[in-house]
């Protein structure tokens, strides 16, 4: 990685006056006269003519409109993030903010949506970073600018692009700093923006904006049905390319398995959805195992929770627990189909009308069922229900909300997620579980270490529901025939 240029100016909004700062201890001492004029000329003109709305165009219009009638007459301020570092001068890579990401399509980092009380409505401006500018060599000399880090679009690319005007984000502090009426802010993606509007906000007010924002992903539009669609065929593609390479994995560590998955992802996607779950072994009883650096085994179960991010930022989220030599062991299987009859009852219960808790429910009862029958914990089931006994071996929840995020609308109310009904167009995961951890003393040995999850996404459809990520085979005899034919 090339060192010699330092990051941008460190105030904005002198940036034409001040000139760019170089890197403390890189090897060209300053830019001569003559230098700086060469680079200021003989550049081909690159703007891009006749651009397309991005697909999402007039859905994104369609929220706006619906934002808008909600604050009539407040001002609304909704920013995308800005970079963050990893150390020293290089940054983590940039995911916008999922409410700035929704209403306008746009991924680029210290881009702000704002809408402006208007007759009628709200007028939105899309405040952007303008190309990196030539004259005072900000395209070559920032780290930042184009010769770095790529070309950004031009604001009348951008206009084009996402159907709003755009207008130069290095004003708006100012701008907004001098604004006058009731303001909202979705807070914790750009402090500079917050610090602008410090005395014109409040965290209550606040807080309703971004939980109407959250509420209105609860039900998706035919894009991001489409969009999930999408990252669940990738996902599934992501799991075949895991189980024709679990000898290497074998002969590595979890770790191949990740990066195996993630090469899927990046190839098809923008990303992974979240971190990677490729959990061997006594690894599958840790919820959220993303150190992936424990050994493959034959004879063992991988649990593998993972999900392709689309390039519109849509993610899946799929598992699937394997037996790493293709065939489960006899208790193996015994908890593997019990986790798949306890999947078939939550799925069974998603529909139009039935309440949120009820897949829950249903799935919590089976997994009850078995470890009384299995003689795991003292009934009667309705006592260990009521009681939550069960927890201690099946430990999380049934499933979420998915979309945008892995764990989507998280700040809606509590009324209208978790107690709420369910709708078609809602989209969620079902995910039973059983861990049984190796040091658990209340479970004959033979189960310990033995962690099962299946988990599909699941569409609310007019009559019922739709597992989009029907493409995997769930029951253990097909998993077993799909991981031999992929072998062979």
């Amino acid at each position: 990685m090339s060192d010699e240029l330092n990051p941008a100016v460190t105030d904005e909004a002198t940036e034409a006056e001040e000139p760019i700062k170089q890197r403390k201890n890189g090897l060209y001492p300053g830019v001569s006269d003559e230098l700086a004029e060469n680079m200021r000329s003989g550049w081909a003109d690159t703007e891009l003519r006749d651009l397309e709305p991005v697909p999402q165009a007039a859905e994104t219009a369609r929220r706006r409109a619906a934002l808008s009638a909600r604050f009539p007459g407040e001002r609304l301020v909704i920013p995308a993030g800005n970079l963050k570092t990893r150390s020293n001068d290089t940054e983590y890579a940039f995911r916008a903010s999922t409410e700035y990401a929704y209403l306008t399509g746009n991924q680029s980092e210290d881009g702000v949506l704002v809408l402006e009380p208007a007759a009628g409505g709200h007028r939105a401006t899309i405040y952007l970073l303008p190309r990196s500018d030539r004259e005072n060599g900000e395209f070559w000399l920032s780290g930042q600018g184009e010769l770095w880090v790529g070309r950004r679009h031009s604001l009348t690319e951008s206009e084009a692009l996402y159907g709003i005007p755009a207008a130069d984000v290095r004003e708006l502090a100012a701008e907004l700093r001098e604004a006058t009426g009731p303001v909202r802010v979705v807070r914790g993606h750009d402090a500079g923006i917050e610090a602008a509007l410090t005395d014109k906000v409040t965290a209550e007010r606040d807080e309703e904006l971004r939980v109407f924002l959250s509420e209105a992903r609860l039900v998706k539009d035919d894009f991001e049905i489409g969009e999930l669609q999408k990252a669940v065929d990738s996902t599934v593609r992501g799991f075949e390319d895991v189980v024709k390479v679990l000898d290497k994995a074998e002969a590595t560590s979890e770790r191949y398995i990740e990066g195996t998955f993630f090469l899927r992802a990046r190839v098809e996607g923008n990303d992974i959805g979240y971190g990677s779950i490729c959990a061997s072994g006594a690894h599958a009883c840790t919820l959220h195992w993303v150190r992936n650096d424990g050994p493959v085994r034959s004879g063992d179960l991988l649990l593998l929770d993972a999900g392709v991010e689309t390039h519109t930022l849509y993610t899946a989220d799929v598992t699937r627990t394997l037996p790493v030599d293709g065939t489960y062991t006899d208790l193996q299987r015994k908890i593997y189909d019990a986790v798949y009859e306890a999947q078939e009852a939550g799925i069974a219960a998603v529909k139009p009308g039935a309440k949120f808790r009820d897949f829950h429910d249903a799935s919590q009862r089976v997994l009850a069922e078995k470890l009384v029958e299995w003689g795991l914990v003292e009934g009667p089931v309705e006592r260990v229900l009521e009681l939550g006994l069960q927890r201690r071996w099946t430990l999380h929840g049934t499933g979420h909300m998915l979309g945008m995020d892995v764990h989507d609308c998280a700040v809606a109310r509590t009324e209208t997620y978790v107690d709420g009904t369910l709708e078609p167009g809602m989209v969620l995961t079902v995910e039973p579980g059983l861990y049984f951890q190796a040091d658990d003393l209340t479970v004959p040995e033979e189960y310990r270490g033995i962690g099962v999850r299946i988990e599909d996404d699941i569409l609310v459809t007019t009559d019922g529901n739709r597992n989009l990520s029907a493409g995997l085979p769930r029951r253990s005899d097909e998993v077993e025939a799909w991981m031999a034919s992929l072998k062979g």
